[in-house]
């Protein structure tokens, strides 16, 4: 069976949509550039450019890898190309043309350097996840980290993502070449002005003149980006496959569900996004506060919990009447009283369409996958919700529950020997490893983790008693923890 290529566009025609202009004389030049073209790029941000490209415009993407070969090796030798399925109630299928190149900065760096200096490249989005920000507990550039430390002393070529951009920014500057706005598509509160400020501070180390520069010109919108998208298994290379007749590397599944959000305060020279579907929003904080509070929450707690259980997917997941009993009132006991949602959004609604949406049988959503990373991703989905609740009186149990949850399913990778996908893996197996199943000592020992619990809140005397009472009922058995704390005992 002969690959997924431009030469095998024409043999396609007429079985799904397909990029016509990448079999158009004047083709798109590069006009973006993607750090970490992992499964929910090419399963979001791709789609939206795929779909603003009808419209016309220089908008192809080079997709630039940090280190990992993976992607650049899948989908070279098909010319960029890949298939997104769209599995709900009605199937679909579509080429994906976008993407003009897979870059890998560790091996091709002169090449990445070329792409984000060139005039052409006005716009650079990021899908690099929480860590590859390399912040620190305040949300601000963690100067102490060795690989920041290590691109502050330009010794060598850049590795984080970080010192790559301002490498490419004060190229610009010297160059006489406006910055490139930097839009980050990664579950990260306030992600856009996070970003532009750790970008300055780094200048601010490196050269005072760019970062007064940057200061002044450099865009940086906040975003909220929404879509499941499962990891890639054989399942969906053999059905697609089945669908185009033509073999395809690495394709990419994902809901019927997107949203992107973006800041409104993107140059007027921008891709056709808005009529692809982007949101224009003068306050993304709220579009944000929703998805986190109601998607990002259920769904970690979803992962930890029901990792406890032994379930494998979301979906098997939501089959658990009394942990969808339990995860419907974590929303409506403690998650909607925790924030004021943005007036144009019905939120029940929008709950219950999350809710279904965790529910779809078609997407095979791993909860190991969402596990990944917990270390990271509590501090921005779970525990500002949790300081908003104890600030105003309100009841934290459930969020408690979780917290709790994630302890446990630490502890559990360590007695089964299973690897902690973590950024933080050594000191928290560390933790475990001391831990005797004694709610006091071991919750204590967890807490006391000050990259994830600031001081303020593992010392509270509401939060701390109520984590302690979960983990001792998850202790003697998730099962029926859950169902005490879910009022089914």
């Amino acid at each position: 069976m002969a690959n997924l290529s431009n030469q095998a566009l024409a043999s396609l025609n007429g079985k799904l949509p397909l990029p016509a202009y990448r079999l158009a004389e004047h083709k798109p030049k590069i006009g973006i550039v993607h750090l970490g073209p992992g499964a929910f790029f090419r399963g979001h941000q791709a789609w939206y450019t795929e779909q603003a490209l009808q419209y016309g415009g220089d908008w192809a993407i080079s997709a630039v890898s940090m280190r990992s070969p993976d992607v650049s090796q899948a989908l070279t030798p098909q010319d960029g190309l890949y298939t997104l399925a769209v599995l709900d109630a009605v199937q679909s299928y579509q080429v994906i043309g976008a993407v003009q190149e897979v870059l890998i900065a560790s091996e091709q760096y002169q090449q990445v350097l070329a792409r984000l200096t060139s005039p052409d490249t006005k716009y650079v989005t990021m899908t690099i996840t929480e860590k590859g920000y390399c912040l620190n507990g305040s949300g601000q550039l963690d100067l102490t980290n060795p690989q920041i430390q290590q691109d502050l002393a330009a010794t060598s070529q850049p590795v984080t993502a970080v010192g790559l951009l301002f490498t490419a920014l004060a190229a610009r500057f010297q160059a006489n070449i406006a910055p490139f706005c930097v839009i980050s598509c990664d579950n990260l509160t306030d992600n856009g002005h996070k970003l532009r400020s750790a970008l300055i501070a780094f200048a601010e180390q490196k050269d005072p003149t760019i970062a007064n520069w940057l200061s002044q010109q450099l865009i940086s919108p906040c975003t909220m980006v929404d879509s499941i998208t499962p990891a890639t298994d054989d399942a969906i290379r053999a059905q697609v496959a089945d669908v185009l007749g033509v073999t395809d590397n690495w394709p990419i599944k994902r809901e019927a569900f997107v949203q992107w959000v973006i800041e409104d305060i993107l140059p007027a020279d921008r891709p056709a996004w808005q009529q692809a579907g982007v949101i224009y929003a003068q306050d993304v904080s709220a579009f944000e506060k929703a998805k986190l509070r109601l998607l990002n929450v259920p769904h970690s707690t979803l992962a930890y919990v029901g990792s406890l259980l032994g379930y494998e997917t979301v979906f098997d997941a939501m089959q658990d009447k009394v942990l969808t009993q339990f995860i419907q009132q974590m929303i409506g006991d403690e998650l909607m009283p925790s924030f004021t949602p943005p007036a144009e959004l019905d939120v029940q609604q929008y709950s219950n369409d999350i809710l279904a949406r965790f529910r779809n049988p078609a997407i095979r959503h791993l909860l190991a996958q969402i596990a990944w990373d917990g270390s990271q991703k509590l501090p921005m989905r779970v525990l500002p919700a949790i300081r908003d609740n104890l600030a105003a009186g309100k009841p934290v149990d459930k969020l408690a529950f979780a917290i709790a949850a994630w302890c446990r399913f630490i502890v559990k990778r360590y007695k089964d020997n299973e690897k902690l996908v973590d950024p933080l893996a050594e000191p928290l197996l560390a933790v475990a490893a001391q831990c005797t199943g004694q709610a006091d000592t071991d919750v204590a020992l967890f807490l006391a983790v000050d990259a994830v619990f600031p001081a303020e809140l593992s010392l509270n005397k509401t939060f701390f008693p109520a984590v302690r009472a979960a983990y001792q009922q998850l202790v003697t058995g998730p099962a029926a923890a859950l169902a005490a704390f879910a009022g089914e005992a």
